[in-house]
């Protein structure tokens, strides 16, 4: 990702997940079938959110149930490849290590009627006293600093005092002349 980006060191990224302090995790999901009736009610296995992670490759069985939101309320399913596939989602961090270039995407897990669900996700994420911070390379007068530095303590403190479907990052955002500052 980074030497896409042009960035002359090209571990600037992943050495966050290299670090042998990384607060990375790997965690099973089961999505049980639900009878109709609870159907009608709820479907949702998992909320909407985003990761805070720096990325998370997630592998499913063959049941769909994983959807993304590109914009507001608009929801498309991913489908499943039972034998080769990985999703990988951006997470908030890499968002702003990279300045924006990379977003960070809404998505949720559907569950299904007759079959159940698995999956597997490996959140990469870097150690607690890292300081996530644009590299200088991807930042210019015409492209200016979008997120303050911060430590993923801080990042996964504000995360997890915030109810799931919250957005966090425009915590950290740089205020600028042009910003609504009520936001």
């Amino acid at each position: 990702m980074a030497e896409g980006l042009g960035v002359p060191d090209t571990s600037v990224l992943s050495n966050f997940l290299r670090d042998s302090h990384s607060d990375s995790l790997l965690r099973l999901n089961h999505y049980p079938p639900l009878q109709l009736l609870q159907l009608v009610n709820n479907r949702i296995g998992f909320g909407e959110h985003t990761d805070p992670q720096i990325l998370t490759i997630l592998r499913s069985n063959d049941v769909p149930g994983l959807q993304i939101s590109p914009q507001d309320g608009f929801w498309i399913p991913v489908s499943p490849h039972p034998s080769t596939a990985f999703c990988v989602n951006v997470g908030d961090t890499l968002q702003a290590l990279t300045n924006g270039r990379f977003l960070s995407v809404r998505h949720r897990a559907m569950v299904n009627s007759c079959r159940r669900r698995m999956s597997m996700a490996y959140f990469g994420a870097p150690a607690p006293n890292a300081r996530i911070a644009c590299p200088p390379k991807l930042l210019s007068p015409h492209e200016p600093n979008l997120y303050r530095p911060f430590t993923w303590d801080e990042y996964k403190k504000a995360t997890y005092s915030r109810k799931l479907g919250d957005t966090r990052l425009h915590f950290f955002r740089v205020q600028s002349d042009h910003d609504d500052l009520t936001e």
